[in-house]
C-alpha cells in the first residue's frame, strides 16, 4: 500500500506538472500551514528546496512582543513542519534577508522593534547549520540594513542590494564571500535609493525591481513607491564587478513588497504580489488603511531577455515574505500578508 505521505507528494507534483495554481483551499487539504502566522519572515530552501525554512518575523497581533525569533522548516519527503534552533539574540527581527549556500542558512540583518514602535536596523549575520542544529556568528555587515534584496553566486558569494539602513535607504551593493567570511562592496546600482525591493541572482545575473524611495513631493507619506527595474550583470573573473543597466518597466504597476525569487535552472527571476502603495509592517499605508494586494504574477526571462506576465489574477496574494523558495513541486510561498492586511500561515505554490 503506497504511503499517504507519498501519496500527497505525488499528488502536490501533479498540480504543479499541470500547470496549475493551488488555491487556498487546495493549500489546506495538501500542504499543512505553518505552525504560527508570520510575515516579514526571512525564507530560504536547502536541499534543492526539499527543506523550506521561515525564520523570524512578527505574529497576527502585530505589535512588538509579537516579534518573534522561532524557525520553522517544511519537509517535502515528509509533508511535516518541524521547529529549528530559534535565532540567537535579544529578539526576534523584521524584514531579514536569508539564503542557503555551502549546505548552510545564512541571515542577514534586519530591525528589531520597541515597546514604543522604533525599528532599529541590526548589522547581524547568522549562520546556521541544520545537520547539529547550531547557530554561530558570521562578521557583520559593513552597512546595516532590512528589506534588501538577496542571492548567492557559484553557492559562494552571497549580494545584498540595497535595503534600508539607520539612515534610510541605500544603493550598496555587499558581497559576502562564505569561505573567507569576509564582506567586499560592489559596483552601487546606479538608480535611486530603494529598500522593500524584490529580485533575485541567477546565471551570474541578478534582476531587481520597485521598492519604495523617498518621496520628493511633500505630500503622500514619507516614502512613494519606486518604479526602476535594474538588472546587473556580475563579471566572471571579478564578484564585486557588475555592469548594469535599466530594464523596461514590469508588467502592472511599480509595487512595494513583492515576493521573489530565482529559479537557476530555468534562468528565470518569478515576482508575485506587494502593494502599489508603501505599506509599515503592519499592511498599512501612510493614512493608516490596510493596502490591496496585486493578484498578478509576472517573471524576468534572463535568457530571452523579457518580461513575460505568468498569471492575472492568482488566488493567494501575498506582500512581505521575504522569498519564493523554488522547490521539486513549484514556487513555494511562505505566510506573510494576505489580504485585508492578515498574517497567515499559509502555504502556496505558484505557477511559473
Amino acid at each position: 500500500m503506497m504511503k499517504p505521505r507519498l501519496f500527497l507528494l505525488l499528488i502536490l507534483v501533479f498540480s504543479i506538472s499541470s500547470g496549475a495554481l493551488l488555491t487556498a483551499a487546495d493549500t489546506e487539504t495538501k500542504i499543512p500551514p505553518m505552525p504560527a502566522a508570520v510575515t516579514n519572515n526571512a525564507v530560504a530552501g536547502l536541499r534543492g528546496g526539499l527543506d523550506v525554512y521561515s525564520l523570524m518575523g512578527i505574529g497576527p497581533r502585530k505589535t512588538w512582543d509579537d516579534v518573534t525569533n522561532q524557525v520553522y522548516v517544511f519537509h517535502i519527503s515528509s509533508a511535516k513542519w518541524s521547529s529549528g534552533r530559534a535565532v540567537p539574540g535579544v529578539g526576534g527581527r523584521l524584514g531579514a534577508s536569508a539564503v542557503s549556500a555551502k549546505d548552510k542558512i545564512y541571515l542577514f540583518g534586519g530591525y528589531l522593534l520597541d515597546a514604543q514602535g522604533n525599528e532599529l536596523t541590526v548589522p547581524d549575520v547568522n549562520v546556521y547549520l541544520p545537520q547539529e542544529q547550531r547557530w554561530y556568528r558570521g562578521a557583520d555587515m559593513p552597512v546595516g540594513v532590512d528589506s534588501a534584496v538577496i542571492g548567492v553566486n557559484h553557492d559562494r558569494y552571497i549580494y545584498l542590494i540595497g535595503g534600508r539602513s539607520k539612515n534610510g535607504p541605500v544603493n550598496n551593493v555587499q558581497v559576502y564571500d562564505v569561505e573567507k567570511n569576509t564582506w567586499n562592496q560592489a559596483t552601487p546600482f546606479p538608480g535611486t535609493p530603494v529598500f522593500g525591493s524584490a529580485g533575485g541572482l541567477g546565471d551570474d545575473t541578478i534582476v531587481f525591481v520597485d521598492g519604495a524611495k523617498k518621496n520628493s513631493s511633500g505630500s503622500g507619506g514619507s516614502y512613494v513607491a519606486s518604479d526602476d527595474c535594474w538588472m546587473g550583470r556580475i563579471d566572471k573573473k571579478d564578484p564585486n564587478k557588475i555592469e548594469w543597466r535599466k530594464l523596461p518597466p514590469h508588467p502592472g504597476p511599480a509595487r512595494f513588497g513583492i515576493v521573489a525569487g530565482a529559479s537557476e535552472r530555468d534562468r528565470r527571476i518569478l515576482f508575485l504580489g506587494g502593494s502599489a502603495k508603501v505599506h509599515n509592517f503592519k499592511g498599512l499605508d501612510f493614512e493608516g488603511n490596510p493596502v490591496d494586494l496585486s493578484s498578478v504574477i509576472f517573471d524576468y526571462d534572463v535568457r530571452a531577455n523579457k518580461w513575460e506576465t505568468v498569471a492575472d489574477n492568482t488566488a493567494e496574494v501575498r506582500s512581505d515574505t521575504r522569498g519564493i523558495v523554488l522547490t521539486p513541486i513549484g514556487p513555494m510561498i511562505v505566510g506573510g500578508l494576505g489580504r485585508n492586511a492578515s498574517v497567515t500561515s499559509r502555504v502556496a505554490i505558484a505557477p511559473k
